[in-house]
């Protein structure tokens, strides 16, 4: 088929990735959707089985920072656009090996900006570089991450995708190389690896086991739903200035603590406990090496340019994720493996 599109996305087993990968091969039919993933921990195949078996889906096992898989991947499918998704982005295991955060953030992106710009010498192209507030730094008690916000990244994840954002950034200026950037806050919804603290939370007050919270909890986050980043992608990689970058936030402020509490009120009437039980499993650790205060998005260019605004109220949106969590044991069997216990019983048992 003369698709319109061959599109690389890359993470696309992962959790955002997944969600993008589903949206655009279910919106596009005239678009070859090409997931590139190389599977690790958080990459997981099943996240796409309702979509595996599509005419415009494919899925290529690679490494970004492979030239040689890179290579492959663009010469096999002729690709004429990218959305970069593949990323290290756990702040913890930046901290124990930032080394890995380096290969796969900064040079993995180089690798891909390489080809996309060897690949290109004329048509229509986008390169579409997903990244995270985190590079902004910390907030006070006031005010909102903007564009035009000063970087100042805190974590060696934050400094490597801060220094991948700037890549991109130099690609669009030195070799007109068609980009499109997004910044978004943090990402909740189904197909979350349990690393992270919303599905963590969930699975361990679900097996009574405790709940890890930082300090003293009052770390604030910006909490987005999935399925609208992935909306905010597709308004963007299609409608979006080249050239410029774009913030997406879900408008949803609160403490970790706060959180952690509302999932305990929430799964105790899921799981017919008594009100206030599973707060009872709430165990203060030692806090996180630079762990950011405060963290928040200011999303009215998306809005104001391209139209897009959150779907979904946060409690909604917890729900609905609480709810998935509990219909997919099978899926949470598969991915918490022996590897996943390992490094769990690593970040959380001596703290």
């Amino acid at each position: 088929m003369d698709y319109k599109k061959r599109i690389l996305v890359t993470g696309g087993a992962g959790f955002i990735g997944s969600h993008v990968v589903r949206l655009l091969t279910n919106k596009y039919p005239d678009y070859l959707v090409v997931n590139f993933d190389k599977l690790t921990y958080a990459g997981n195949l099943e996240n796409l089985s309702d979509v595996e078996h599509k005419e415009n889906y494919v899925f290529f096992k690679g490494d970004i920072t492979s030239s040689t898989d890179v290579k492959n991947a663009f010469d096999q499918y002729a690709i004429s656009d990218v959305i970069h998704l593949a990323a290290e982005s756990h702040v913890d295991r930046s901290i124990e090996g930032p080394m890995d955060f380096v290969m796969t953030n900064v040079v993995g992106t180089v690798n891909l900006l390489q080809n996309a710009k060897d690949n290109w010498n004329d048509g229509d192209h986008v390169f579409h570089h997903v990244s995270t507030d985190e590079v902004y730094g910390s907030l006070g008690e006031e005010g909102l991450f903007e564009e035009t916000t000063s970087y100042d990244p805190r974590s060696p994840y934050s400094a490597s995708k801060a220094s991948s954002d700037h890549f991109v950034s130099a690609f669009y200026h030195t070799y007109n190389l068609p980009i499109k950037m997004s910044n978004c806050s943090n990402n909740y919804g189904s197909h979350h690896f349990p690393e992270k603290l919303i599905p963590l939370m969930i699975l361990n007050i679900q097996n009574n086991k405790p709940l890890p919270v930082y300090g003293k909890g009052e770390n604030i986050r910006d909490w987005l739903w999935v399925e609208d980043h992935a909306r905010a992608i597709d308004t963007i990689f299609h409608n979006g200035r080249i050239g410029e970058s774009y913030n997406v936030g879900g408008l949803n402020e609160w403490t970790n603590i706060e959180l952690v509490k509302y999932l305990c009120q929430l799964m105790d009437k899921k799981l017919g406990r008594i009100s206030g039980e599973s707060e009872q499993l709430i165990t203060y650790v030692t806090d996180r090496k630079g762990h950011d205060m405060r963290y928040a998005i200011d999303a009215s260019k998306l809005e104001n340019e391209l139209g897009w605004t959150p779907s979904i109220q946060f409690e909604e949106g917890l729900e609905k994720t609480v709810d998935w969590y509990l219909a997919n044991q099978s899926w949470i069997e598969k991915v918490t493996s022996g590897a996943y216990q390992s490094y769990y019983n690593e970040m959380y048992s001596n703290r």
